[in-house]
């Protein structure tokens, strides 16, 4: 055989190898819940994209914050919906950090109404595509359209990497397959508690 055919099954073999050993790229969904009810307040930004401008509506509305984030670069988006009846929810979302005293720092984007004249779902990403870098903080400000508009809400939020999300700066929420290895493994530890007293 020449050298040529020896090279080229070493390099089908090479890539063979690597598919192999390649972690698979997997889309993520995560689901989490909040209530703004008796938050702190902000003046937040106006619906649309950096830079920004401050809302003359609402100037002290209740939120709540999420640390976002991602481990692949990529698409996603966040869909907001209420479940406290009459709230109007408004997300926002902020690149390094986020601080309520000085709205329109770091701010990326902002939406009220998903559409129109859907008043209980607001989203980022969901109508147009939203990019978010993996290895940087990203930060989700869910609150609501005007200064009595708060409550409780669920954001489902998508992707092509794992998304951790970390409601104000507490543990992250854990991914659903973290759940599943946790259950997995105290089922195995009560399977074996209940081995050891039979014997």
């Amino acid at each position: 055989m020449s050298n040529i055919g020896i090279s080229f099954k070493k390099f089908l073999f090479a890539v063979a190898v690597a598919a192999l050993f390649a972690a698979p790229s997997m889309a993520d969904t995560v689901t989490f819940s909040g209530n703004t009810t008796g938050g702190p307040t902000y003046n937040r930004t106006e619906t649309g994209a950096a830079p920004g401008t401050i809302s003359a509506i609402g100037t002290a509305v209740r939120y709540s914050v999420f640390q976002v984030n991602v481990s692949a670069t990529g698409n996603y988006s966040f869909l907001s919906t209420s479940t406290t009846p009459l709230y109007d929810p408004f997300i926002a979302l902020y690149t390094n950090s986020f601080n309520p005293a000085t709205p329109l720092v770091n701010f990326t984007i902002a939406n009220n109404n998903l559409t129109p004249p859907n008043f209980t779902q607001s989203g980022l990403g969901v109508l147009s595509p939203l990019s978010l870098t993996t290895g940087v903080n990203y930060f989700l400000v869910q609150s609501g359209f005007d200064n009595n508009d708060f409550g409780a809400f669920t954001i489902v939020a998508n992707g092509p990497g794992t998304i951790t999300v970390t409601p104000g700066g507490g543990a992250p929420i854990p991914e659903p397959a973290t759940m599943i290895l946790l259950g997995t493994g105290l089922a195995g530890l009560a399977a074996s508690a209940r081995q050891r007293r039979k014997n």
